[in-house]
């Protein structure tokens, strides 16, 4: 019974630390626009990309995927994005509005998907 009481009390901040849940709306949406870095890196890669809006301003988007480990099989490389690359993104953006999302899907210049097939679309950390 206490091994039971312990294993569940373990489970909630692991959850707690890697829902979306709260952070990120519920769609996704799909934007095009031009990588300014990406990040290849533990616990979670990042790419900056930025995407021009409906008033003309560019605004700078952080999106974030899994560990490299997690999204390899989804295509992903360390050199996957390269700087001044117009790819184009679909990912969960941040429910309060900020430029933040996790990525699901990027088609890159030469047409490639990386991510968003089978395994539940894993360039993006579970909820």
């Amino acid at each position: 019974m206490f091994a039971a009481v312990v294993g569940l009390l373990m489970a909630v901040p692991l959850t707690a630390h890697h829902t979306g849940s709260t952070l990120l709306s519920e769609g996704t949406v799909t934007m095009t626009g031009t990588v300014d870095s990406w990040l290849w890196s533990n616990p979670h890669c990042l790419l900056s990309i930025n995407i021009t809006g409906e008033d003309g301003e560019a605004v700078k988007w952080v999106l974030e995927t899994q560990a490299p480990n997690s999204i390899y099989s989804a295509g992903y490389r360390s050199n996957s994005f390269k700087n001044g690359d117009e790819v184009t993104v679909t990912f969960q953006a941040a429910a309060n509005g900020q430029p933040f999302g996790r990525l699901s899907s990027a088609v890159l210049p030469d047409g490639r998907q990386l991510g968003g097939r089978g395994g539940g679309g894993r360039g993006a950390a579970p909820q």
